[in-house]
């Protein structure tokens, strides 16, 4: 094997020349006509000519080929960029007898497809960012609406790299735009318009690992670089080692690399690139290089290998272990790459051509140069604008950036415009010389890069010769030119000569800096003219078309005229087609399922919830990640909604206006695979959490559903565990109302959402669990009907369900009404005779009485919302409202355990209090307790923690506490009713039938006298003593009597006691400040 063709151009295919030279091998070079001047034609042994112009020459397969077989050539080395990760191209070769110097056909395939490079990746337990399968735009489109707020996506070609068909998009109207520019440049440089998505992590370092491989199971890791400066996707500094990485990181992503070459076999040199998000220190695998990188160099520096030499040794049937291979790093290299282009005082770059007069470039010390320039040479756009790479070496980073400055400045390049200036501008840059730099770091830089440079260019760098260019044509005398923005090759011309065109209509398409830009008509009017051919080169300012202007306007202005408002474009069709494929009208059969069982659909649930017209849904056309096992039709008619409807309303805004009414919405949708948690689920709930918090929106969630879903198939992870879907929700405790509701089954990961709502809502056939039937039969634990797994006479009674509901409809009455008491107060309001409370705590202070009958005469009529009813009886929590305001509202129940506070009793009220402090709603409390449960069974409850707790809730509260005595206030219990003592409530005070002390009356006169009574002989004289002593301490606790010692603020009429609420909240109104770090689930 001794003679080599170099299927490719400029620097590389020098590069690899001077190998084969050194080898003792022959080398072969390919050109078309425009690049017969190149300095790669002329130092290789042999070139010969190929068919057409440009790259898209170097992409004939069957012309490459052809010249292989022609030279007979026995190996063919692809360089990079062209057809080096193209298997038709290796497969070829093979076929035509030759070695290709790369990866076997199988592997490019696997390799060089990104989506299968993932798929390995996920396969083998290696991190992957979230993305998508190839898609369309509107696939797109949905896959961003599923990410969390704020969230950017990067589209990005299947098949090839270096940047093209790349772009990041930050808006999603922008989707279909950048999608279409991708594919076309996708479909030019690589032969494929293949597109897929990924989350974007906008503050990263992007780190690669080189491999080599010897397809027989050998693969050597040679090192890392760091490629995180870069230009619109494309590097432009790489530095080896990459610099302040955590050995263990470094460590774990040349791991990473081996395990994936491993698993296809990999031969030859490769490289893996990873992600490292600067924020959580996370890496991800990103794609695989087939090939030799531009970047090479710097990885042949530290080690002291030409990667070449070892390429040919693999192709050349040699195992690793014959290599005998011990590398080991030394110093650091960093390459910089000089490209022809000029760079505008904002930043912007466009491509610069012309005849190089002087190339002149650096030498000395610790400096290479791969490049391909020479005085003389005729640049033009056809090309990448690459025309050499600076690499510096030193023993530290320091030594090593101060040579390649000092190479760069030595560099000269005159005629056309180099970047030189503006690589010595970013080398100088503050955070990149700190390594703080991210991938974004350059574009968030341009104008303070740009204009740095200017100072930093050398002399006659920016000077553009026109010698040698063709002549400009001629734009006939009025007539109008449409000029060239930039120096740039026609890709495809939009018109025709004769057509009428209006301002701002697409012209042409040109290709520049790797990127497609549209040419519109700067005026209406008809085409003349056109001065160019596909793939010809066209200067910045040359005229691409001529217009007479004057015709196009008047059919512009006639077309204004003429304009049917309501007609309905096709593409605008298309969407209200595919729109109404989630609606209940196109789901006939599901819809009267769900009302055969007495339920509603999830939009009626949402018509009813919101006010009419309010509700902006996010993520409708979402449909399951299960297109590896059924149709695109299929999925959208079946699937539509992914099982979620999110969004955002307004709620309840005929009462309090439209600024306190907002809602963000999560509907479970059961009618779509049963309401399952998939993929693009967790993606819709992610995205309205996230804005739920960042915009302070109430939520509510109606979270029917059986949990997670394993179907689906276009997963990019492996389990899920990384979902951000719960964290998110958990977030928004105590900083927003939150509101769940359920009717029918939720199950397992619907139940975990469920669980962290401030408010549970649940209907008589409701099941909560967390887990269904299935996972407890998985689990080993028996078979059961979903009927008996957390049935609602269960959840009721154990206090998991707050308020219970008889069907969806009052279930959404009910969430209505208590986000009422978070959104302001009512204006129009009624309220019961006040002279009912005089009769409601009966005369005789041993009978028990009915608290709610006193809470109902308290509070505005219709006003009171009980939490918990069916769990902790001894205390009672309800929002209220008294004159039209809310209120949060504990009362002990004298008829469960005499008002005593047991362990559920404390909880109950801790919690309560907490929600109210998190919404700004000021509490009153009702007490009538003889304190704090005793006891050795009380005891077993874990009583001492439990009853704490509302010590502990009291003192951290910010609202206010307006405490009434109703009847027994005795000891620690009362004094935990109203935040830790009388005197922590804003104000404190009795009815007249109150009574006081620091235990029970009862209690406190056999504990105090027990030696008086035990000194009675007999049980009469015990007895009657008994009653002398509790009338005393009777009377000295009586309200009246115990106000006088100024414990208590005041004694008051039963039937004043909404207006000395109301009063007291006028003094003492809860602060301004609202929320709490979040707020107990229990």
């Amino acid at each position: 094997m001794t003679k080599v063709l170099i299927a490719n151009r400029g620097e590389i295919a020098l590069r690899i020349a001077r190998t084969l030279a050194e080898q003792g091998m022959e080398s072969v070079a390919i050109h078309p006509d425009d690049d017969a001047g190149a300095l790669h034609v002329a130092r290789a042994d042999q070139a010969l000519r190929i068919p057409g112009r440009g790259a898209r020459a170097y992409l004939d397969i069957d012309a490459v080929v052809q010249a292989g077989v022609q030279a007979g050539c026995d190996l063919v080395h692809p360089g990079y960029g062209f057809l080096s990760e193209n298997r038709d191209f290796a497969a070829a070769v093979e076929a035509a007898g030759m070695f290709f110097v790369g990866p076997t056909p199988d592997s490019l395939e696997l390799y060089g497809d990104k989506l299968r490079a993932r798929a390995l990746a996920q396969a083998h337990g290696v991190p992957i960012l979230q993305g998508t399968g190839a898609l369309d735009a509107r696939e797109a489109t949905d896959f961003m609406a599923g990410l969390p707020k704020g969230a950017t996506v990067v589209l990005k070609a299947v098949a090839g790299g270096g940047g093209r068909g790349m772009r990041v998009v930050t808006d999603p109207a922008d989707l279909a735009q950048a999608h279409a520019r991708c594919r076309s440049e996708a479909q030019a440089a690589f032969g494929t318009g293949a597109i897929y998505a990924e989350h974007f992590i906008t503050r990263a370092r992007h780190i690669e690992v080189q491999v080599l491989g010897d397809g027989q199971g050998g693969v050597l890791t040679l090192g890392d670089r760091d490629c995180t400066l870069q230009r619109r996707h494309q590097k432009v500094i790489e530095i080896a080692p990459a610099p302040d990485l955590d050995q263990d990181l470094r460590q774990a992503l040349a791991d990473h690399a081996r395990t994936l070459a491993e698993a296809g076999q990999y031969r030859g040199l490769g490289t893996f690139e990873f992600l490292l998000d600067m924020d959580s220190g996370a890496a991800f695998f990103i794609e695989a290089n087939p090939r030799i990188q531009v970047e090479h160099t710097v990885t042949e520096e530290i080690f002291g290998l030409d990667l070449v030499a070892l390429q040919l040794r693999i192709a050349q049937g040699a195992r690793l272990a014959d290599l005998a291979l011990t590398p080991v790093a030394r110093g650091v290299a960093i390459q910089a790459r000089v490209c022809l282009e000029e760079v505008t005082q904002d930043g912007t770059v466009q491509p610069s051509g012309g005849v190089l007069s002087r190339y002149d470039p650096p030498a000395g010390p610790g400096v290479r140069v791969d490049g391909h320039g020479f005085a003389g040479y005729a640049a033009g756009t056809a090309y990448d604008s690459l025309i050499a790479k600076v690499v510096a070496t030193g023993p530290d980073m320091g030594l090593a950036r101060a040579r390649l400055d000092r190479a760069l400045a030595e560099f000269r390049i005159e005629g056309p415009a180099s970047n030189i200036g503006w690589l010595r501008a970013l080398l100088a840059d503050p955070l990149v010389q700190a390594g703080r730099a991210h991938t974004t770091h350059i574009a968030a830089i341009a104008g303070a890069l740009a204009q740095a440079a200017g100072g930093l260019t050398p002399a006659g760098a920016a000077m553009v010769t026109t010698q040698d260019k063709a002549p400009k044509a001629v734009v006939p005398e009025g007539h109008q030119s449409v000029a060239a923005p930039m120096q740039a090759t026609l890709t495809d011309w939009r018109v025709s000569v004769g057509d009428v065109v209006h301002a701002g209509q697409e012209i042409a398409i040109l290709e520049a800096m790797k990127m497609e830009h549209v040419v519109t008509a700067p005026a209406s009017g008809q085409v003349t003219a056109l001065f160019l051919g596909q793939g010809d080169t066209v200067m910045q300012g040359d005229p691409l078309a001529a217009l007479l202007p004057g015709e196009g306007a008047a059919d512009a202005t006639a077309q204004a005229e003429d304009l049917d408002l309501d007609r309905i474009r096709p593409d605008l069709q298309d969407m209200f087609d595919r729109r109404a494929l989630g609606l209940d009208d196109a789901r006939p059969e599901a819809v009267a399922k769900r009302h055969a069982r007495g339920q509603r659909t999830a939009r009626e649930n949402i018509a009813d919830l919101v006010d009419p017209g309010s509700f902006n849904e996010y993520g409708g056309f979402a449909v399951a990640a299960q297109s590896g096992r059924r149709s695109r039709a299929d999925l959208e008619a079946q699937t539509s909604g992914d099982g979620i409807l999110t969004g955002t309303a307004a709620i309840n805004g005929d009462l309090f206006g439209p600024e306190a009414t907002r809602a963000a919405l999560a509907i479970g949708d059961y009618s779509v695979l049963a309401g399952t948690q998939g993929q693009r689920h967790h993606g819709k709930l992610d995205r309205i959490f996230r804005l739920a918090g960042d915009h302070a929106i109430p939520m509510v969630l109606y979270a029917e559903g059986g949990g997670g879903r394993p179907g689906d198939t276009d997963r990019s992870n492996v389990s899920g565990l990384d979902s951000p879907s719960f964290a998110a929700f958990a977030e928004l405790s105590g900083k927003v109302p939150v509101v769940g509701v359920v009717a029918g089954r939720c199950f397992a990961g619907n139940a975990a959402l469920l669980g962290c709502s401030d408010v549970i809502i649940a209907t008589e056939d409701s099941n909560i669990g967390m887990a269904g039937p299935a996972m407890i039969e998985g689990g080993g634990l028996g078979s059961y009907r979903t009927e008996e797994v957390g049935p609602i006479d269960v959840q009721w009674g154990n206090g998991v369900v707050d308020i219970r509901v008889k069907d969806e409809a009052e279930a959404t009455a009910m969430a209505r009404k208590y986000l009422g008491y978070t959104q302001g107060d009512l204006r129009d309001w009624t309220a019961p005779d006040p002279r009912l409370l005089r009769h409601l705590i009966p005369e005789n202070r041993l009978r028990v009485h009915e608290v709610r009958d006193v809470i109902a005469a308290l509070a505005d009529t219709d006003s009171v919302l009980e939490l918990r009813r069916g769990w902790g009886p001894g205390m009672v929590t309800a929002f209220i409202r008294i004159e039209g305001r809310p209120y949060g509202l504990i009362a002990n129940n004298s008829k469960h355990l005499g008002g005593a506070i047991d362990a559920d009793a404390a909880d109950k009220a801790a919690r309560f209090l907490q929600l109210c402090d998190a919404y700004g709603l000021p509490v009153v409390s009702l007490v009538d307790t003889p304190g704090f449960m005793v006891g050795p069974e009380a005891e077993k409850t874990a009583l001492v923690r439990h009853v704490s707790r509302m010590f502990v809730v009291g003192a951290s509260l910010r609202v206010p506490i307006y405490g009434v005595a109703l009847r027994k206030a005795y000891g620690l219990g009362a004094m935990a009713m109203v935040g830790g003592g009388f005197k922590s409530a804003a104000a404190m005070a009795s009815w007249p039938t109150g009574e006081f002390g620091g235990m029970g009356l009862e209690g406190a006169v056999r504990l105090g006298f027990r030696k008086e009574l035990e000194a009675q002989p007999d049980e009469a004289a015990k007895q009657a003593l008994f009653e002398e002593l509790l009338g005393r301490m009777y009377a000295q606790g009586k309200a009246v009597a115990y106000a006088s010692a100024v414990e208590l603020d005041a004694v008051i009429d039963p039937a004043e006691t909404r207006r000395w609420i109301a009063n007291a909240r006028h003094a003492c109104p809860p602060g301004g400040a609202k929320g709490r770090p979040f707020v107990d689930t229990w």
